[in-house]
């Protein structure tokens, strides 16, 4: 009997522009089996826009019960 797990990736950058943003979603979805969750951002006071962005992807793994995960 297998069971699944779920594993976690977030992704910083500092270079919050259109271009940043696509090759991140690019380059983490396109390996690895890693689906997108979403964008968080973090604001600076008095700024409309963004200094920081977080990407955040998951994965599922399988093992086998009693086994190690791949």
């Amino acid at each position: 009997m297998s069971a699944e797990e779920t594993e976690y990736r977030v992704v910083e950058t500092s270079s919050v522009t259109e271009e940043e943003l696509t090759r991140l979603l690019n380059e983490y979805a396109g390996r690895g089996g890693w689906t997108f969750d979403g964008f968080h951002f973090a604001m600076r006071e008095g700024s409309h826009r963004p200094s920081m962005a977080f990407a955040l992807f998951h994965r599922k793994l399988k093992s086998e019960e009693g086994g190690e995960m791949c």
